[in-house]
């Protein structure tokens, strides 16, 4: 199984220092930590940051023969703010290297070849990469999979709405749903908003995530929720939490586990990332077993 992860790639610029981010490279990261083949295909710029970015994929064992070089833009940076523990803010850079990703013919070979991919709403919001990724979503016999990352002032309702439209799966969290909702002035218990969501995109499968209070899955074909509560760690920050959580998930969902064995892990690595400082900290397979043994929480299906 192989998965193509496909969009930004940055730096987030921490109190604390800058570090590697951008969601499908988290995602790609943490699915090889996890013993999944994944690849990755971004755009940095021409620049001590780019070149620092790709030896940094190069570390961890992420192939970079599909990350472009922009010889006029230069590599994205994001500003993140930690108001408290549990509050994230962002403030991001634009018309930067991963705006400006283009297809070729092995990038579009990857893409037939893939079983998966994964791909976010905020490299769509440039035409020239949202392009992109629709040409490679086309391509692809694999199973798509969206990244809502709603981020003012690059959240478009008609790109999200867009973006969500091509997916078979969508992760987003609970303040991303309620935005959503309130656009199409839908204002529903949370199965019921769900119902209306997988509905209205054409979804098969939705993860929602909670923070601290866990995270759901709604299945939209056999029309079940799985709940559960999360894992109780102690927080550094919440940066790439949400990237570990998917990758967990689809690691095992790719694997063909039950929906209640992937959301498990998924819950079991977006708290250990949440544990540690930045996207993509160093952990071992041993710490989330830990986590999921330490705790035995049980997997509520409603």
């Amino acid at each position: 199984m192989e998965t193509l992860c496909v969009g930004e790639i940055l730096w987030d610029l921490l109190p604390s220092g800058a570090k590697e981010g951008g969601a499908p490279m988290n995602v790609a990261i943490h699915m090889k930590k996890l013993g999944h083949d994944a690849r990755f295909a971004g755009r940095v710029g021409n620049d001590a940051m780019g070149r620092s970015l790709a030896s940094f994929l190069i570390k961890h064992g992420i192939d970079t023969s599909l990350l472009q070089i922009d010889h006029l833009l230069p590599t994205g940076t994001v500003e993140v703010n930690l108001t408290n523990e549990n509050d994230v803010s962002f403030s991001i850079v634009d018309n930067v290297a991963y705006d400006n990703m283009s297809v070729d013919t092995d990038l579009l070979h990857v893409a037939e070849e893939s079983d998966a991919i994964v791909y976010g709403t905020l490299a769509s919001r440039h035409e020239h990469t949202r392009e992109t990724i629709l040409k490679l979503l086309d391509a692809t016999p694999g199973i798509k999979v969206v990244d809502v990352n709603l981020r003012p002032p690059y959240d478009s309702r008609e790109v999200t709405a867009l973006m969500l439209s091509k997916a078979d799966i969508a992760k987003l969290n609970d303040n991303e749903l309620k935005t959503i909702s309130e656009w199409y002035n839908i204002d529903l218990p949370e199965k019921e908003t769900m119902e209306w969501f997988t509905d209205r995109f054409r979804l098969k499968l939705v993860c929602l995530t909670k923070g601290a209070n866990g995270a759901m899955i709604y299945d939209a074909v056999n029309k079940k929720s799985f709940i559960h509560d999360g894992y109780k760690v102690k927080v550094v920050d919440t940066v790439g939490a949400g990237d570990a959580f998917l990758s967990g998930f689809l690691v095992y969902y790719l694997d063909k586990k039950s929906l209640e064995e992937s959301l498990t892990l998924a819950n079991a690595v977006g708290a250990l990332v949440a544990s540690k400082s930045g996207g993509t900290p160093e952990y071992t397979l041993k710490e989330v077993v830990k986590i999921i043994r330490g705790q035995q929480i049980k997997v509520i299906t409603e």
